[in-house]
């Protein structure tokens, strides 16, 4: 509404009718009512501001003297054109400047391909909750909907072996917001071991909540367990899924030695499982948290298995830590949408993810294998992070001589690989068919 950046202030002597006529004539000037569009009626703008009609009709009157409005007989008051004032050249240059480029083949991983989603699907379920109203006329649960984190301990449980009930989780849009949360309630000045590179955003939170970030070691198998005994850490935060040295996983014994040195060190496990469920190449193995008899902290999210604008994530937390949040709980307001929670339960419980999540297995499989295809015509040495979903190889072109390219990589890592996320590419394009590059050696 127009009357929302009206702002009156009637401290000042400067009259009504002047500051109404001074906000509207800004906002023509800025683009910001168009041209030919009609603004509200006398009657209507001074019953918004509250002032009188002779005050609206004044400042009316004033624009129309001016030519910013002209009053159409029956009709009312309009914008006359041509008032809009163009930007100066530094400022369209620096709009020009903020415009995201367009990739032919965009290897970011900031998306997914549209043949692994479930949109259609998806829609029946959230259109079904945008006709139940007497859910949408209250606020989210707290810690998130029930009716999810029943769900969600069930699917947790059948997919990655986890071990809790509704009353442990916590829902969160982000492993970001759920680690804040977490930091809150383990208090402050904790020392956090982590392995570098790996998730600068867990960092940052840490950091901000003035935790001490230590770096562990890694072999060929993952985090040492002898890490612990050097840094004596209160967090060990991983992601069992993801070895920086070769993107493998951590192994079962591995994952045993980690678990038995943080209970030697009083170390509390912070299990990142990103895309735990979703291997395809080998077999899925169970969660940490499952096999330290659910002692440490599990998050998992729904980001590349469903959508990624659905900002959906969920913190498991061991029984000690969940009495402590529930001293506070009321103080934590959620930050995830109750229509898109509620809708994620029914598709849950309908089985439509596991049946999504097979299908998604079976479509990665395939195009990571397109993928090793096409990098081994040129590359002899190359690696793939299974459920991160990208390729790491190395490489002495630039990422500015790609992306001139029309090719968006992923990032290149600490050492100066090259990631190559294909979570978004179509299997087409994983091949770079029909690419401006025409012969990719030309390019990596």
């Amino acid at each position: 509404m127009i009357s929302d950046f009206i702002n009156l202030d009637r401290s000042l002597n400067e009259p009504m009718y002047s500051q109404i006529y001074l906000e509207l004539k800004k906002a023509i000037e800025n683009g910001n009512i168009n041209a030919d569009e009609k603004i509200p009626s006398v009657r209507k703008l001074s019953a918004d501001l509250e002032v009188s009609k002779t005050t609206v009709e004044t400042a009316y009157n004033l624009l129309c003297a001016e030519g910013y409005v002209i009053n159409k007989p029956q009709k009312g008051f309009f914008v006359e054109k041509g008032l809009y004032i163009e930007k100066s050249e530094a400022s369209h240059k620096a709009d020009n400047q903020s415009e995201k480029p367009v990739y032919e083949y965009d290897f970011s991983g900031k998306g997914i391909d549209s043949e692994c989603s479930n949109i259609r699907e998806w829609r029946k379920y959230v259109k079904d909750i945008l006709n139940r109203e007497y859910l949408l006329n209250t606020y989210s649960e707290n810690q998130g909907e029930e009716e999810l984190r029943k769900a969600i301990a069930k699917y947790a449980f059948t997919t990655r072996g986890v071990n809790t009930t509704p009353e442990r989780i916590i829902i969160g849009s982000g492993t970001q917001t759920l680690l804040a949360i977490l930091c809150g309630l383990l208090g402050k000045g904790k020392k956090v071991a982590i392995e570098k590179n790996t998730f600068p955003q867990a960092e940052q939170v840490f950091r901000v909540m003035n935790y001490k970030v230590m770096y562990t070691e890694a072999d060929s198998k993952g985090i040492t367990p002898e890490s612990l005994d050097r840094i004596m850490p209160d967090v060990l935060f991983l992601n069992p899924n993801h070895n920086r040295t070769n993107g493998v996983g951590l192994s079962a014994t591995r994952k045993v030695l980690l678990i038995n040195g943080a209970k030697k060190n009083k170390c509390l496990i912070v299990e990142d499982d990103y895309n735990g469920e979703l291997r395809y190449n080998t077999h899925s193995m169970m969660s940490m948290q499952s096999m330290s008899d659910g002692e440490h902290v599990y998050i998992g999210s729904f980001s590349k298995i469903l959508l990624p604008s659905v900002r959906i994530s969920y913190m498991v937390l061991p029984p000690k830590l969940t009495e402590e949040y529930k001293k506070n709980r009321e103080n934590y307001n959620q930050t995830t949408s109750k229509i898109e929670q509620l809708a994620l339960a029914e598709y849950i419980k309908a089985g439509k993810l596991e049946k999504h999540l097979r299908k998604s297995r079976r479509y990665y499989k395939t195009k990571s294998e397109r993928m090793r295809e096409c990098l081994s015509r040129y590359f002899d040495d190359f690696t793939l992070n299974e459920t991160s979903m990208y390729f790491e190889l190395r490489t002495n072109i630039s990422i500015e001589e790609l992306k001139s390219n029309g090719i968006k990589p992923m990032t290149t890592s600490a050492d100066g690989a090259l990631r190559l996320n294909f979570s978004q590419i179509s299997i087409e394009k994983a091949e770079m068919k029909n690419s401006r590059v025409t012969d990719p050696a030309e390019c990596f």
